[in-house]
């Protein structure tokens, strides 16, 4: 069992795993944070429409999940980050 980035407890891997569901690929060995520090927000995406999370500390939601992060950046070789640019051409 390892200990959530953010609080230190110790992650309960069963209730994560079912939290993280809706997330694509995402599982408990990919996960860093426990279920009391995450807020699993469904439909959020702006590339597939699918579950992303947001650190409790956080106040933005992103708009990439983990996974279409990780495809964009092995497609263009830049990390889009979590939030989309809003910058217009």
């Amino acid at each position: 069992m390892q200990p959530c980035h953010n609080c230190q407890a110790v992650i309960d891997e069963y209730i994560l795993d079912k939290q993280l569901e809706p997330l694509r690929d995402l599982t408990v060995d990919d996960f860093n944070l426990c279920v009391d520090c995450t807020t699993i927000v469904e439909d959020a995406c702006v590339e597939c429409g699918g579950a992303v999370y947001e650190p409790r500390s956080e106040s933005e939601t992103p708009d990439y999940c983990p996974a279409c992060r990780a495809d964009l950046l092995s497609e263009t070789g830049q990390d889009p980050g979590w939030v989309a640019d809003t910058a217009s051409t």
